[in-house]
């Protein structure tokens, strides 16, 4: 499994990526919102992890581009554990 891991956080990144790598997946790293759409857009990931707060183009907005131009699947990883954003974060894709 190729998988696009977009996260602003090195050392979380690294962590994440080195339990999926334990698990035979690839991983790809870029640390923010603008640089994981093009990469994303290149269309060679299974699927796509990202972070709700990212420099640059926020994970929300950064979930809403892909969903326009891609149908990868993408699970958003947070910190923020409210209701709302739970349901923004269905809401958007």
């Amino acid at each position: 499994m190729r998988i696009l891991l977009i996260e602003d956080d090195e050392k979380l990144a690294e962590r994440t990526a080195e339990y999926l790598q334990s698990h035979k997946a690839t991983v790809e790293i870029v640390g923010d919102g603008e640089r994981g759409l093009e990469r994303a857009a290149a269309g060679e990931h299974d699927i796509v992890l990202l972070d709700l707060m990212l420099p640059g183009i926020d994970g929300l907005e950064l979930c809403r581009r892909l969903r326009q131009r891609s149908k990868v699947p993408v699970i958003i990883l947070s910190a923020r554990g409210e209701e709302v954003d739970r349901i923004v974060g269905l809401e958007v894709g």
